[in-house]
């Protein structure tokens, strides 16, 4: 199992597989309360990250996507971490408003570049932070 041990966004720690996109996502209108990724123009469309460690260069607007993760994180339909290259504010703040609201700590990290890109789909990851 990798470890992936990054600048802290939002503390925590989980475990899972892994699944990197190609491409950052919406949480509001490219993901369903499922934690399935319905944006038709993603190209990983179709693949749910429900219970995953979810793996992306930066988040992809929208402030409600703020809300659409926090709902997914208290239906247990959410990843159970979140790994990025860029810090987005949105993401944190979805973790921050499960936390608050519902207890439910996900971590998110920011990884250098060439760190994440030594992981692959599938790999099984420990993510603290």
């Amino acid at each position: 199992m990798a470890s992936l041990t990054g600048r802290s966004l939002h503390p925590g720690s989980a475990s899972g597989r892994l699944l990197v996109l190609d491409e950052p996502l919406s949480f509001w209108g490219g993901s369903d309360l499922g934690g399935t990724i319905v944006d038709r123009h993603h190209p990983q469309r179709g693949r749910s990250f429900a219970g995953r460690v979810l793996a992306m260069r930066t988040g992809r607007g929208s402030s409600s996507s703020s809300y659409v993760l926090a709902e997914q994180l208290r239906r247990g339909t959410g990843p159970v971490a979140i790994v990025l290259i860029e810090p987005d504010p949105i993401i944190v703040l979805g973790a921050l408003v499960a936390d608050e609201l519902y207890g439910f700590s996900m971590p998110v990290v920011v990884l250098p570049e060439d760190e994440l890109a030594r992981l692959r789909t599938g790999d099984l990851v420990e993510v603290s932070a």
